[in-house]
């Protein structure tokens, strides 16, 4: 069970408890996006259950009607193991949420995975439209790759990249990363026709897609963290469409672990949440 201190930033351990959130979220007008908690496997046993794991739960959100997707890791799904494991799993998946209108989307990790990512999406999208894919803006490579995502139907999901990539790769001061995630967001509301997702939780960022917008008139989508500036999502369900990735599953301890140590506000929750104050 997972505790309290937990979650806010989980939403439990089953499909159960995500599908309730789910529908908390579609009352409040915000989209969810559920993500099974699980990576890097080496072997193909947890990948194969993991894999049916998520067509079972895509089943449930086609049953309950719920304005709801979900993302997956390609080491949760057998990339680890190999390329061939990860592209049959994924394959199952997409058609299973293809069945019942369930939206996949597919995450981004370190950037040695980028190629073999980038290549099962853009394979899959000419067949599956509701597809969507992640790609970070601290790699260096990323306007070439937007470039090319631009000529493909499916969603692309901006996020600032929160691997700790090498120099020879990625930008890795702040400010640049910043500059860099600006410049992506230039490309895409410029050659993109929609299916922009917009995945921050900086207001810098945020109004300048909103700027942009403006200028090109091309549709867009606000990504947040479960558990992180959650009023601001709420506020800003009032004029934009806003979707709130929403993790679950028994593996929460790192995930968790991960939020506390990135942003100081989260930090000082759970102290709070610790001491009782």
């Amino acid at each position: 069970m997972i505790p309290p201190i937990a979650s806010r930033f989980v939403a439990g351990e089953t499909d159960r408890d995500v599908l309730a959130h789910a529908r908390a979220l579609d009352a409040e007008g915000i989209a969810s996006i559920c993500n099974l908690l699980g990576e890097h496997y080496d072997s193909p046993e947890p990948a194969a259950e993991d894999r049916e794991a998520y067509c079972a739960l895509v089943e449930a959100i086609g049953e309950a009607g719920l304005d709801t997707s979900i993302s997956v890791k390609p080491s949760q799904l057998g990339l680890g193991v190999a390329e061939e494991c990860f592209r049959s799993n994924l394959q199952r998946v997409v058609e299973r949420a293809t069945e019942h209108g369930v939206f996949v989307w597919i995450d981004m990790e370190d950037h040695e995975t980028t190629d073999v990512t980038l290549d099962a999406y853009t394979h899959h999208v000419t067949e599956y439209e509701d597809l969507g894919v992640c790609v970070q803006a601290n790699l260096e490579r990323t306007p070439d790759d937007l470039h090319r995502l631009a000529d493909y139907p499916g969603k692309v999901r901006l996020v600032k990249g929160a691997y700790d990539e090498p120099a020879a790769v990625a930008h890795r001061e702040k400010s640049r990363v910043d500059e860099a995630y600006r410049e992506c967001l230039d490309i895409m509301f410029a050659e993109f026709d929609g299916g922009i997702a917009v995945g921050s939780h900086d207001p810098a960022m945020v109004d300048y897609a909103k700027e942009l917008h403006d200028t090109h008139g091309t549709d867009f989508e606000i990504q947040m963290l479960m558990g992180v500036r959650e009023s601001a999502q709420r506020d800003l369900t009032a004029e934009y469409e806003v979707h709130q990735y929403v993790p679950y599953g028994d593996r929460w301890f790192s995930y968790f672990y991960r939020r506390m140590m990135e942003r100081r506000q989260n930090l000082l929750f759970g102290l709070r949440a610790i001491v009782g104050r």
